[in-house]
């Protein structure tokens, strides 16, 4: 792919994002969602982003991912769980995916 088609390319893309942005704002004006819907709403969230991780951790491309990376991020997982900061978090499950890689 060359560079012109790349930049076409995400130019389309983040100006679709932003409309479809827009049209969600216009939407939520006219139409507001009742409270049920609104959790519905928030668990589809976090079961996408949950989702998207658990994939990410597992697999690399079309392959299974070696044991470390799960390691760290489980690791990193517990540091967040614990309230470390985000700096703190990231170093943790890196490190951790690291000695786990060297043993």
């Amino acid at each position: 792919m060359s560079t012109g088609s790349f930049a076409v390319a995400v130019a389309v893309l983040a100006l679709g994002t932003y409309a479809l942005r827009f049209g969600g704002l216009v939407a939520g004006a006219r139409m507001p969602f009742g409270e049920e819907a609104e959790r519905a709403v928030d668990r589809a969230v976090a079961v996408l982003l949950v989702a998207v991780a658990l994939t990410t951790t597992l697999y690399d491309g079309t392959e299974a991912a070696d044991a470390a990376r799960p390691v760290g991020v489980a690791a990193g997982a517990l540091a967040a769980i614990a309230r470390a900061p985000l700096v703190l978090v990231v170093l943790i499950a890196a490190l951790t995916a690291a000695l786990v890689r060297l043993a």
